[in-house]
C-alpha cells in the first residue's frame, strides 16, 4: 500500500486518519513526501470540496516510481510536454488547473456550425500552437488525468461507461477554463437505463439550462465528451447519437460533418475495422429555440475495448500483446501534436525494473523522422524498443 510521509512520520493512503493528516497538511501549508522513492518526491495538498487531495508537483510525475500512482510518462514522450505550463498551467496555492483553449465556448447571435468549421483548424482540430489547446488536446487531457490511458492486469474487466463518466468527471473538478469550472460546463451521458430515463432526461435538462444560456449577443456553449453510436445522414447535414443519450441527437450541419470525415478519416477507420473499439466525441455544442442541440466544433478518439487510446493497428496490434502477457503501461497522448511528429507509442512498466519507451516507426517516416525520433529516445535517457513497420512483424517483446 502506499505510503506518505506527514509531519515526520509515514502513513498509508488507506489509513482511517489520512484525511485528517491531509487536512492538518493544508493548514501548515506542508509538503507532503511520496515515499515511492528512497528520498521521497515532494507533493503537495489541494482543497476539493469539502476535503482535501494529495496531487503531484507540476513536472514531477517522471520522478516517482514506476509503480506508484502518481508516475507519469515523461512530458517529452507525448503531446503533454508541448503544452504543460503554457495551455496548462497548475497553481500550488490552490490546486487548480487554468486551461487555455484555442477554441470558442461561446456563440455569436446568427452565426451558424458553418461558419464556425470554416474557421477551425482544418486537420485534426490540432493546428493550434503549445500555447493553447485543440479540442483534441482537450479531451486527451481530460483522459490522461482520468488515467484512462493507464493499464495494470487488475483492471481488467473494470471499465464500463459509469465508471469512465464518473472518472472523467472527477478528472474535471479543479479545472478551470476562460473563467469558467470545467465540470459545470462538461455533459457527459449517463449511463442509460430505461426504466429511470425520465430521471435522467429531467437532470440533463436541468444542468444543460443552467450551462446553456444567452450573454448578450452570445450564447454560452455546452462541452460534450460522450461514445459516438452512429453517424447517420439527415434532411440537413448529419445526424450524431451518442450512446447512453439515444434520443437527444446532436446535429452536424454539412460543412463541418465533411471536414469532421476529412479530419478524422483515420479514427473512423480504426473504429469501423476494430471489434469492440469505442469513438469518443468531444465537441462544443448549443441548444436552439427548439432544443436541439448543434454542433460548433468536434474532436475524435478511438479506443480500445479497455478504453485505452490508440492511432494505428500496429498500436493496438502492441496494446493486445502487452495486455495478453499481463504487462502495465502508460499510454502516450499526442495532444496538439501532428501524426508526423515522433512520440514514444507508450512506456512499458515492468516489475521491479526501469521503465521502457515503445516506439513505432511508421512504414512513411524519411531520415528526418528516424533522426528526431533518436534524440528524443536519448533525451529521454530511458531504454527503448522500437518496432519499424516498415521491415516486417513487431519484434519480440522486452523480457
Amino acid at each position: 500500500m502506499r505510503r506518505i510521509r506527514i509531519g515526520g512520520s509515514d502513513v498509508t493512503v488507506d489509513a482511517s486518519d489520512f484525511a485528517r493528516r491531509l487536512s492538518e497538511a493544508f493548514d501548515n501549508g506542508e509538503r507532503p513526501l511520496c515515499l515511492c522513492q528512497p528520498d521521497g518526491v515532494p507533493m503537495y495538498v489541494a482543497r476539493s470540496g469539502k476535503g482535501h487531495l494529495l496531487k503531484r508537483m507540476p513536472g514531477s510525475g517522471a520522478r516517482h516510481g514506476i509503480d506508484c500512482d502518481s508516475y507519469e510518462v515523461p512530458a517529452a514522450l507525448s503531446g503533454l510536454g508541448e503544452v504543460d505550463g503554457k495551455a496548462i498551467v497548475e497553481s500550488e496555492e490552490t490546486g487548480e488547473t487554468q486551461l487555455k483553449l484555442g477554441f470558442s465556448l461561446t456563440k455569436l447571435a446568427g452565426r451558424n456550425a458553418s461558419e464556425a468549421a470554416r474557421n477551425a483548424a482544418e486537420a485534426d482540430s490540432v493546428k493550434t500552437d503549445g500555447s493553447r489547446l485543440s479540442m483534441r488536446a482537450l479531451l486527451h487531457f481530460i483522459w490522461d488525468q482520468a488515467e484512462f490511458n493507464r493499464w495494470r492486469p487488475a483492471m481488467e474487466k473494470r471499465r464500463n461507461w459509469a465508471v469512465i463518466r464518473k472518472y472523467l468527471l472527477q478528472a474535471a473538478e479543479g479545472k478551470t477554463a476562460k473563467g469558467k469550472g470545467l465540470a459545470d460546463m462538461l455533459y457527459i451521458p449517463e449511463f442509460f437505463d430505461a426504466e429511470k430515463e425520465t430521471e435522467i432526461v429531467a437532470r440533463r435538462d436541468t444542468f444543460l439550462s443552467k450551462t446553456v444560456r444567452s450573454q448578450g449577443k452570445r450564447r454560452s456553449l455546452a462541452l460534450l465528451i460522450g461514445e459516438v453510436k452512429e453517424v447517420a445522414p439527415a434532411r440537413v447535414g448529419a445526424r450524431m447519437t451518442v450512446k447512453h443519450a439515444p434520443r437527444f441527437p446532436f446535429m452536424l450541419p454539412d460543412d463541418l460533418h465533411r471536414r469532421m470525415n476529412r479530419a478524422f478519416e483515420t479514427e473512423l477507420a480504426l473504429w469501423n475495422a476494430t471489434e469492440g473499439s469505442h469513438l469518443i466525441a468531444a465537441a462544443t455544442f448549443s441548444i436552439d429555440a427548439a432544443g436541439i442541440a448543434g454542433v460548433e466544433e468536434i474532436a475524435l478518439m478511438v479506443v480500445t475495448d479497455r478504453w485505452i487510446p490508440f492511432d494505428s493497428r500496429y498500436d493496438l496490434a502492441l496494446l493486445g500483446a502487452l495486455t495478453l502477457r499481463g504487462a502495465s503501461f502508460v499510454k502516450s497522448l499526442r495532444y496538439n501534436q501532428p501524426r508526423s511528429t515522433p512520440m514514444a507509442s507508450l512506456v512499458l512498466r515492468p516489475d521491479r525494473a526501469p521503465p521502457i519507451a515503445m516506439y513505432i516507426v511508421p512504414e512513411d517516416a524519411d531520415e528526418a523522422y528516424g533522426q528526431a525520433r533518436e534524440a528524443l529516445a536519448e533525451e529521454s535517457g530511458m531504454a527503448s524498443w522500437v518496432w519499424n513497420v516498415r521491415y516486417g512483424a513487431m519484434p519480440d517483446l522486452p523480457g
